[in-house]
């Protein structure tokens, strides 16, 4: 079980499982050959929106670092990692201003930046939207199931 600025790393027949994403993001990251998963669930987009910034699984510019770092000393190739991205909905939007940029917004812009600077691919997402979700990351296979609030269960 992933919570709220958590993150698990795996190898093999595990599932690493996160509940209630809102806004939050959960980043997947999979080398396929050795079969190691890593999943950090992110609260905020920046250390700079935080008052404790200790902790590295809260933010996308830490958590992706943290995730390759453990990843690799279990036996992964950041050379092989992809990435999958789960979250960042707009859960009060009819709250906001329009013209505002949501918080679900910002930390999907703040995780796909922080791949994009360690150069791992994003080849899948199920990303924004105003609903819930819920993720399930097989790590045997790499496979996502997504369970999103009112809608069938998807698989990334």
């Amino acid at each position: 079980m992933v919570t709220v600025a958590d993150w698990a790393a795996d190898q093999g027949a595990s599932d690493l499982l996160t509940l209630g994403l809102g806004s939050c993001v959960a980043i997947m990251l999979y080398d396929k050959e050795t079969k190691i998963g890593g999943m950090a669930h992110v609260l905020l987009p920046s250390r700079s929106l935080a008052r404790d910034a200790t902790n590295p699984a809260k933010f996308p510019e830490t958590a992706v670092p943290l995730l390759v770092q453990r990843m690799t000393q279990m036996g992964a190739d950041p050379r092989r990692l992809v990435a999958k991205l789960a979250g960042g909905a707009s859960m009060f939007g009819a709250l906001m201003t329009p013209g505002t940029i949501q918080m679900g917004e910002r930390n999907i812009v703040a995780s796909r930046n922080a791949l994009r600077d360690a150069a791992i691919p994003i080849v899948a997402e199920a990303v924004g939207g105003g609903q819930g979700r819920s993720v399930r990351f097989h790590v045997s296979d790499g496979s996502i199931e997504i369970r999103t609030v009112g809608a069938d269960v998807t698989t990334l």
